[in-house]
């Protein structure tokens, strides 16, 4: 599990996490949006995503990649980027923990999935 998840080069590993999360938003804003907007999409990713990298670089997940790196910035990371998304959205409701959930579930499904693939993926084109 774990050279599934850490095979990575530190730039390749910062690229997948980036693209399942840019994945969770775009799913996200179309199953319950109804479309893409440039303005839904710049406010979704720069919470998310943003809250993210900041995590990843208060727990070194990019220098010493661990799972425990991984886990500290999942959990903080995408809690943050949804609190920051409620304000920007100049809401907090009740529903905003059932999307906190949502969130957790998926962004982590996603980068593992991301990660697994990019391990498999990423050496080919190498060769």
């Amino acid at each position: 599990m774990e050279r599934l998840l850490f095979s990575q080069t530190h730039r390749t590993a910062v690229a997948v996490d980036v693209l399942a999360l840019l994945t969770f938003v775009v799913i996200g804003l179309v199953n319950h949006h109804g479309g893409i907007t440039a303005g839904g999409l710049a406010r979704d990713t720069v919470a998310i995503v943003g809250c993210w990298l900041l995590a990843a670089g208060a727990f070194d997940l990019y220098k010493r990649l661990r799972l425990s790196a991984l886990l500290a910035t999942w959990l903080v990371g995408v809690t943050a980027g949804v609190l920051v998304r409620a304000l920007l959205l100049w809401r907090v409701e009740s529903d905003d923990a059932v999307f906190l959930a949502v969130a957790l579930c998926f962004t982590l499904l996603f980068v593992i999935a991301f990660r697994a693939a990019a391990s498999i993926i990423v050496p080919r084109l190498g060769t």
